[in-house]
């Protein structure tokens, strides 16, 4: 039997002062929303810091197009915002990217890092 994994993809830019806020803010909105959405098989956070920026880069996982959907809404190729990312975004991209994942290899003694 074969699966399907979709990884889809998103980034945003904050200014450096704001990175560990918008972290906070992301875990209670973004995050929360991924973990209730049926069909959402995890996330990972990355976060450079580049001069006076921070740049986050969401990389989600889902087991279907239909599942996106339930939480992106019917155009999956558009970002997903909340009332107060405009508190913290430089630039709202309007467009996310998403690609089959072919191959994914994770230790099982992987562990969450913060």
């Amino acid at each position: 039997m074969t699966h399907t994994l979709i990884a889809r993809k998103w980034r945003g830019v904050v200014r450096r002062e704001d990175a560990d806020t918008y972290l906070t803010f992301l875990e209670r909105t973004g995050l929360a929303d991924y973990r209730a959405t049926s069909g959402n098989l995890g996330v990972v956070v990355e976060r450079s810091l580049d001069g006076p920026h921070a740049v986050f880069v969401l990389t989600t996982f889902w087991e279907s197009e239909e599942a996106i959907r339930r939480f992106a809404g019917d155009d999956i190729s558009l970002a997903r915002y909340y009332p107060e990312d405009d508190k913290f975004l430089l630039d709202k991209p309007r467009h996310v990217t998403h690609a089959t994942v072919v191959f994914l290899d994770m230790h099982r003694d992987a562990r969450v890092l913060a």
